[in-house]
């Protein structure tokens, strides 16, 4: 039995009884990265001396001082988009292969307070840009289930070195399902906080109005310990929200008799696999039996999720990119005659295939002739896609549907049809465009292969969403099952 089958509490409580060290997590960590990760690639970077040192200070502290960090001693890995001082930060990009940040995200700053141990930096899609992690630009993560799957995106390599025990958490960030879809093709709990929760501040933006960065875990519980440390308003994200932090541990009761669920007809309906289908019912009989009531309802602008979403992030993500352009930090190219060719050169070598496509995507949306036919009217859509879940959260707890359409596909099944590819995030992506909390719990296999059930709140009603994913992690087993790799 590997250390990370326990849950932080757990752990925690071992530490301070002295029967195991902060040294051993961190040994077990290393240890499993080397095992396995040949094979997952889950890592592009480990900071293996200074998280074994830091753990020998910790060590050092148990018993000696009364208050202890909410994650004491526990070792995390964190997606390579949110900067970490002097650990190489590359958004899994040839055009920042070479960057070495000089400060840390706000994130990384709350769990270096609340005394967690940095693993390393994790694989991912380009820049945030995909649904598989098959668009790194320096190597393809693999779903711990079956090597020959996807492991999702883009926090691919966030999900996968979870399930394969490497980390017991992690952090991603979510655009359109980024953290969600890999939780559920690797069957481990993943959550979207609510657009604002989570200070952006040191995330490297791909969609400014979208991203949010949120953990990953092995249970719902634990997943509540980490977004407790990260949440909170900062001064240096304006967008973060001044939203008081409830104790979400306290949330966890079990007790969810008289909820009402919302079951969105649009989530089971074309597109959408048997399995798929099948286990949300199951599940919402699981739910039932715990004293809730679901009924059907609509929202109606669902079917333009996709269109709205690849419109705006697309054109946010054309000027967010602006800034790699040779000049002042990341990659250069060695072939340029002018300071045009620079710019073009650097950017023609430096972005894959996927980043550009969007890049060019949305500086098209954005130009004159075409902004008030595709930008102005995608944001008009997306106040109409807000407007369903308000509609529909005035007489609901919670709105509940799969995660994906399908379990993970194989690795090369989709790359060259970016259409289906972008259609895996049809059910994740409208939580974005409204801002509201989702979180992906196991709730079943297909081939064997996990599927995800998505719980869906109220804007900062993080509480709701994990009280009714713990009462279902706690009736059923699937968060048990693990990949034999």
């Amino acid at each position: 039995m590997s250390l990370f089958d326990h849950k932080i509490s757990e752990l925690k409580s071992l530490i301070h009884k002295k029967e195991i060290s902060i040294s051993d997590l961190v040994d077990e960590s290393y240890k499993r990265i080397q095992e396995v990760d040949g094979k997952v690639q889950a890592f592009l970077q480990l900071d293996e001396e200074k998280a074994r040192a830091y753990a020998k200070e910790l060590d050092e502290a148990v018993g000696g001082r009364d208050e202890h960090g909410l994650l004491f001693g526990m070792p995390i890995g964190i997606k390579d988009n949110i900067v970490t001082k002097d650990l190489r930060t590359t958004c899994s990009s040839k055009i920042l292969e070479n960057f070495d940040p000089i400060y840390d995200a706000t994130v990384v700053e709350r769990l270096h307070d609340a005394e967690a141990v940095t693993i390393g930096k994790l694989n991912m899609d380009e820049f945030a840009m995909g649904s598989s992690t098959e668009n790194s630009g320096f190597q393809k993560t693999k779903n711990p289930w079956n090597l020959e799957t996807v492991p999702g995106g883009s926090s691919g390599g966030s999900a996968a070195a979870v399930a394969a025990g490497e980390v017991p958490f992690s952090l991603g960030s979510d655009t359109g399902g980024s953290i969600r879809q890999p939780a559920s093709f690797c069957g481990v709990v993943g959550l979207k906080p609510t657009y604002g929760r989570v200070s952006r501040y040191g995330l490297v933006a791909f969609a400014s109005s979208l991203d949010q960065i949120g953990p990953i875990t092995r249970s719902v519980e634990d997943n509540a310990y980490l977004l407790q440390a990260i949440a909170g308003v900062d001064k240096m994200d304006s967008t973060s929200a001044n939203v008081d932090v409830p104790d979400y541990l306290s949330a966890l009761t079990g007790d969810i008799k008289g909820l009402k669920i919302a079951v969105p007809k649009e989530y089971l309906g074309e597109g959408v696999s048997e399995e798929a289908k099948q286990s949300v019912l199951e599940a919402l009989k699981v739910l039932e039996g715990l004293g809730a009531t679901w009924e059907e309802v609509s929202l109606p602008h669902s079917k333009y999720a996709l269109a709205t979403y690849y419109l705006l992030s697309s054109s946010e993500a054309s000027a967010n990119l602006a800034r790699f352009d040779g000049i002042r930090y990341g990659y250069r190219t060695d072939n340029a005659d002018n300071l045009i060719d620079l710019y073009k050169q650097t950017r023609s070598e430096g972005f894959g295939d996927e980043v550009k496509r969007r890049i060019m995507l949305g500086t098209f949306a954005l130009s004159s002739g075409y902004y008030d036919a595709y930008y102005k009217k995608a944001q008009k859509v997306r106040t109409l896609i807000k407007k369903d879940f308000e509609d529909v959260f005035e007489n609901y707890d919670v709105i509940i549907g799969p995660t994906t359409p399908t379990p993970a596909f194989k690795i090369g099944e989709k790359t060259s049809d970016p259409l289906t590819m972008y259609a895996n995030d049809i059910l994740t992506i409208p939580v974005n465009l409204a801002g509201v909390p989702g979180i992906s719990v196991p709730c079943g296999f297909a081939n064997g292969l996990p599927l995800g059930l998505q719980i869906i709140g109220k804007h900062f009603d993080e509480s709701t969403v994990y009280r009714v994913a713990h009462a279902f992690e706690q009736a059923t087993d699937h968060h048990k099952a693990k990949p034999e790799l």
